[in-house]
């Protein structure tokens, strides 16, 4: 756990967390290499589409989540005391990184549970702390306006959210317009551009 006042920095030297080993071509065409698939898909919005980015697939794979969150440390801003990981894709990338930078770490469900806790939140409390929003991917930034508020309620400080991937700039303008400055690892651009590297 980070004690008040401790910096990201200090917190990552305590960590021990690795350097990452990929460069950040090498990632990106890793993450593309892993994560696009061709087939028959069918989107959210019905639309059928013969190509599919399943984010998953990064995340599961162990190896590759460690240099992803290995590159996200930076990204970090120095005030931050907690980390949120959102639901689902989020919660795995903000274990890693609270391992990695020896911060605590919450996960903030899209909706709280009707039992048990009953709580929207889970896990290291929020309540007057600087909180940095950790999801995988962000396309229009709807879910990480939502969380933030809920967090917000809860008494927590949210200025700041970080992703891996972007996938609509009309998402950080939204996070901007709800006070909230965007840190992304890699636009989609950027992924698709990788896979010719």
């Amino acid at each position: 756990m980070v004690c008040e006042g401790t910096t990201t920095e200090e917190a990552q030297a305590e960590g021990g967390g690795e350097e990452a080993m990929m460069s950040r071509d090498e990632l990106a065409r890793k993450i593309w290499e892993v994560s696009h698939l061709t087939g028959s898909f069918r989107l959210r919005s019905g639309a059928e589409s013969n190509e599919y980015f399943d984010k998953y697939r990064f995340e599961s794979d162990p190896v590759l989540l460690w240099e992803i969150c290995a590159a996200l440390l930076p990204l970090i801003p120095n005030s931050t005391q907690v980390l949120a990981g959102l639901e689902l894709g989020g919660v795995p990338i903000a274990t890693v990184l609270g391992q990695a930078s020896g911060l605590p770490v919450t996960f903030v469900r899209k909706a709280a549970k009707h039992y048990g806790t009953c709580r929207v939140a889970e896990g290291h409390d929020v309540t007057d702390r600087q909180v940095v929003i950790v999801e995988d991917v962000i396309t229009s930034g709807g879910q990480v306006v939502s969380s933030a508020d809920e967090l917000r309620r809860l008494g927590a400080t949210v200025q700041d959210s970080i992703c891996v991937v972007e996938r609509q700039s009309s998402g950080r303008s939204l996070l901007a317009a709800n006070g909230i400055r965007l840190a992304a690892l890699f636009s989609s651009d950027q992924l698709a551009t990788a896979r010719g590297l």
